[in-house]
């Protein structure tokens, strides 16, 4: 009896010996695991290489899927036109030629594509072959993204204008314009936001303006900015229930009521571009060369991860990873709950294109300053082998 007491002490000895090796090892590996990031493919949009100064390309991929031709890829740039990729290869499988380009981004609605270009004219355009269906004539350059609802197209123009159109036809439904700041302006347009008809935009002017989508007449306006240099308000506003939220350029952040515009709560520092919401939480790059995560509730800064080169782009998400891109740097990765930096890509000369996310096949599309489309591949890397237990 004493020799099998013995026996089987050492049995659970070595068996607690095992477990606590198993444990270290399941420590260990989990601090083993990277971030990789590698490049699945690259393409030159541009028909020709760009030897003169470079454009500003802030054109994110749209994802669209086609009965025919299966998953595309639909990208612009701000010298020459819009073409439609094979979404896995990166073959080329349309090409639509704009003069002098397309700047900001697009939105497709069924199968039609919306954007307005640097030739003076908003384009629907059949996203299966690259078509046109209709234009309309703006007459300046269009620098914002647009949206579709309620049968209507809605866009801003460098003009701060904002247009209504018939999404089927192209025809003026309503225009609200805004007089001409004397202050200087910097280079974009706000994407309307729109909920329960109800749209919300930002001007340059400093105004933050909510209109009925389906006449245009003003609800609410607020004049936020009153910087002596830039006031503009180019932001793309982001509701969320009752509150909606807004970006002033070297300014501030605010969070207006969106039925009256009344003030919720200021943050005091702006940014260029827009919001990412996920759960309780903003996330949003700064004109102080930050990224910034904010409570949404409160206003209060929950981290800040410095912009190492240049301004943030709005940023993404991919599985509870931020992506942005520096607009005179890399492709970076931060992890969402606490800002620290996974991993980064570096394509050269910057990017100013918000990136788009496939979260399914882990991999982030964008268009860089020098017209160049890439796919890149990011996800954890695989965990080593367990090892055998002695």
């Amino acid at each position: 009896m004493k020799l099998f007491s013995v026996l089987f002490l050492v049995f659970v000895a070595g068996l607690s010996a095992g477990c606590s090796t198993f444990k270290s090892w399941l420590s260990q590996n989990q601090q083993r695991r990277t971030f990789q990031v590698r490049n699945v493919w690259t393409t030159q949009t541009t028909q020709t290489e760009n030897l003169g100064f470079r454009k500003i390309n802030r054109f994110t991929p749209v994802f669209y899927r086609s009965k025919a031709r299966g998953d595309m890829l639909i990208q612009a740039n701000s010298m020459d036109g819009v073409i439609a990729y094979e979404k896995k290869t990166g073959r080329q499988l349309w090409r639509l030629n704009v003069l002098n380009g397309v700047e900001s981004s697009a939105t497709v609605k069924g199968s039609y594509l919306f954007f307005g270009a640097s030739d003076g004219q908003f384009y629907c355009v059949d996203a299966d072959n690259g078509q046109v269906v209709w234009t309309f004539p703006t007459r300046i350059e269009n620098l914002s993204e647009p949206i579709v609802e309620d049968g209507l197209v809605f866009f801003l123009t460098g003009a701060n204008s904002l247009f209504a159109l018939e999404a089927d036809t192209g025809k003026q439904a309503w225009l609200y314009a805004r007089p001409e700041t004397a202050n200087i302006s910097i280079r974009g347009g706000s994407k309307p936001a729109y909920r329960a008809g109800t749209l919300y935009v930002g001007f340059s002017d400093g105004a933050v303006v909510s209109l009925l989508a389906k006449s245009g007449q003003v609800k609410w306006e607020k004049q936020l900015n009153r910087n002596k240099k830039f006031r503009d308000m180019d932001t793309n506003p982001l509701v969320d229930g009752d509150v909606v939220y807004v970006l002033g350029f070297d300014d501030a952040t605010y969070a207006l009521r969106a039925a009256t515009g009344d003030l919720v709560w200021r943050f005091e520092k702006g940014g260029y571009g827009g919001f990412l919401m996920m759960g309780d939480r903003l996330y949003f790059g700064s004109t102080t060369d930050e990224l910034i995560a904010l409570d949404k509730t409160t206003g209060r800064m929950v981290w800040s991860h410095p912009v190492k080169n240049g301004i943030a782009t709005q940023p993404s998400m991919l599985k509870g990873v931020l992506v942005y891109g520096e607009s005179l740097g890399a492709l970076r990765f931060l992890e969402a709950n606490s800002g620290r930096e996974l991993g980064h890509f570096e394509p050269g000369r910057g990017i100013l294109s918000p990136p788009a996310v496939d979260g399914v096949n882990n991999t982030v599309y964008f268009i860089s300053n020098e017209a160049n489309l890439y796919a890149i591949e990011a996800k954890w890397a695989p965990a080593p082998a367990l090892p055998h237990l002695r």
